[in-house]
């Protein structure tokens, strides 16, 4: 870890990087503007898998004081993993099975932009019914009820793995679709519009509008976040009874030994360096002393299971995953398919082609470098390695 800090800022950042040489100008901007920010507090955290995003640098964490940013927290609110480890041991599962598998969830499972069909929509669980009456949302039932149990696109998977003692799991990554993509981009404008109105200390250009805690305004959004972090869990755990059911089918039945999910884009009200602020990760994972994590890699390399150790360098904070290198124009511009299949060799995927070349493991950062470069941060519980992949 290395710490930017000049005059111009308000709080140091702290990089867990080697060097700055290793994160992007753009990045660095982005952090430079979370510091000058009129309710910034402490300190700005820069994961290892830092890179730019908009507003916000993806793997940023910062803490406001008496205030919430919605595009510190992104438009995929609640976006983050869900894992579960069987008992079935990975060397009795065929690739030919494994395929029979991934092609089940993809037939059952909404990807990219699709969703379910409005007669599947209305069959709600009695737990997406309660979710939806909880929040007084202007998103229509129905809209909420054809996104649950579906994938999305970008960098959103579904994995099969193998961890070190050998037992099949499941690792998912998704969010909270479209649904949190209108809520951040509602309370964003409304923010801006405010900012502007107070003639608050703010840089327009850096796309950080902010919320005071206490207004309307905040409290709306906030209850808003919640509500997109509920629909995102619950999408994430639909999704893996749909996972679970495949595996059953096609392998048989089985008892889950351990599970988890874990939000990686959203703000939360902290206790850090005896003040409440609110603190957001856009694209970090919390990682409290002892509390477990999910990191993954690309779809060619390992994932990680991690144990916080609680530094309050980071906010408790730890990566989200791997990290982009290069956008994902440049990965198209950049790779072969060729290439690509020879990363991707030994691992079943039906989506090893043109489409998803910018999902290619080349596009990421080294995850195990990610992983070392925080070691003050996290401990590695367990490691997982890809054996079948389904790209959004």
């Amino acid at each position: 870890m290395f710490i930017l800090y000049d005059d111009t800022q308000k709080v140091p950042i702290k990089i867990y990087r080697k060097s700055l040489n290793d994160v992007e100008d753009t990045c660095i901007e982005q952090a430079i503007n979370m510091s000058k920010h009129p309710s910034v507090f402490k300190q700005v955290a820069l994961m290892p898998d830092c890179h730019a995003g908009y507003g916000v640098c993806i793997g940023g964490v910062f803490a406001l004081d008496g205030a919430v940013c919605p595009n510190a927290v992104g438009v995929d609110i609640g976006c983050g993993m869900a894992f579960i480890q069987t008992d079935i041991l990975a060397e009795d599962v065929s690739k030919e099975t494994l395929k029979q598998v991934i092609a089940q969830i993809k037939r059952d499972i909404p990807m990219g932009k699709s969703h379910h069909t409005e007669a599947i929509a209305l069959n709600l669980s009695d737990d997406a019914e309660a979710l939806i009456a909880e929040f007084d949302m202007d998103i229509k039932v129905k809209e909420v009820a054809s996104q649950l149990s579906t994938l999305g696109g970008g960098n959103h998977f579904i994995e099969l793995q193998v961890d070190k003692d050998g037992f099949l799991c499941v690792m998912l990554h998704s969010g909270s679709r479209n649904i949190g993509y209108k809520i951040a981009k509602k309370h964003n404008e409304i923010a801006k519009k405010l900012n502007k109105k107070w003639h608050s200390d703010l840089d327009e250009k850096a796309d950080l509008a902010f919320l005071p805690i206490g207004t309307d305004e905040a409290k709306e959004y906030i209850n808003d976040m919640n509500f997109a972090l509920g629909f995102a869990k619950l999408n994430r755990a639909m999704m893996l009874n749909t996972i679970k059911y495949a595996i059953n089918i096609h392998i048989g039945e089985f008892n889950v030994q351990f599970e988890s999910d874990v939000h990686h884009n959203y703000a939360s009200l902290e206790n850090h360096f005896g003040k409440n602020v609110w603190v957001h990760r856009k694209g970090a994972t919390s990682a409290m002393e002892n509390q477990i994590g999910i990191i993954p890699g690309s779809m060619g390399t390992s994932s990680y299971i991690v144990i916080g150790k609680g530094n309050a360098n980071s906010f408790n904070s730890c990566s989200h995953g791997a990290g982009r290198v290069m956008s994902r124009t440049q990965a198209k511009q950049t790779f072969t398919l060729d290439e690509f299949k020879s990363k991707m060799d030994g691992i079943v995927s039906l989506d090893v082609n043109a489409k998803h070349l910018d999902e290619s493991p080349m596009a990421y950062k080294d995850i195990d470098e990610v992983i070392e470069l925080q070691s003050d941060l996290i401990k590695v519980h367990n490691i997982l390695k890809p054996i079948a992949n389904i790209k959004g």
